[in-house]
């Protein structure tokens, strides 16, 4: 019985040596993979909506210039 937890002992010790932890995976892979959010979506649609108001805006420009060099 003493052996054992002798054993114990040394094995719990051995345990807790106070080495850093193996990485588990490479950290830039890690940052390749990321956690899907619900707001990502609502992030890709307003930005979406963004891209699709600056080619309104600059269609409009666009047709302002033309009817302004038709009408002079």
């Amino acid at each position: 019985m003493k052996t054992v937890s002798v054993l114990l002992c040394m094995l719990t010790l051995a345990a807790c040596s106070g080495k850093p932890p193996a990485p588990e995976s490479d950290p830039k892979a890690a940052g390749a993979q990321s956690i899907s959010t619900p707001w990502d979506a609502m992030k890709k649609d307003e930005q979406r909506a963004k891209d699709v108001q600056k080619i309104v805006d600059k269609q409009a420009a666009d047709q302002a210039k033309q009817i302004d060099q038709q009408s002079q």
